[in-house]
């Protein structure tokens, strides 16, 4: 196996990362033994002296922890119901008054094409609105579609 700088590197690093969170661990609450450090080969494996654990007690209860939660029936909350508005009738109106009512009554708008044609509508003063989705009446839909045709053609 070479051994390169970096791969020395790399060692001496990893082993100070394990001393430094040997270090951090609550089991090394006391001082650390003392070590001695060698400089020339080592003819005996140093080994760190016993130390023996210090018996840990746990912490006394707080009195919240010790008194038991009243024990009651769930109580269910239904979900706040949707909010439901009322959709105008838009059909048979100009495609951008329609479009603009809708909106002003906070609905988002889909408009397509009611001919098989699927045109899209740029300018959508010269459309008249054929049908909608939702019919008009109370909802709780946020979108609403027109479907619309050139103001010289029949729905």
């Amino acid at each position: 196996m070479k051994v390169t700088r970096r791969t020395v590197a790399a060692a001496a690093t990893a082993v100070l990362a394990v001393v430094a969170l040997a270090g951090c661990s609550p089991e090394s609450a006391g001082p650390a033994p003392a070590r001695t450090a060698t400089t020339g080969p080592a003819t005996e494996p140093v080994t760190p002296e016993p130390t023996t654990p210090e018996p840990t007690t746990p912490a006394p209860a707080t009195p919240e922890q010790m008194t038991p939660e009243p024990t009651t029936p769930e109580q269910t909350e239904e979900a706040p119901a949707a909010e439901t508005a009322e959709v105008p009738d838009v059909v048979g109106m100009n495609h951008a008054e329609a479009q603009s009512l809708l909106r002003s009554e906070g609905f988002m708008v889909n408009e397509e094409d009611a001919s098989p044609e699927g045109r899209m509508i740029l300018n959508n003063s010269n459309w008249k609105v054929c049908r909608q989705d939702p019919q008009p009446g109370p909802t709780d839909a946020l979108r609403v579609a027109i479907y619309s045709v050139k103001l010289d053609e029949s729905c």
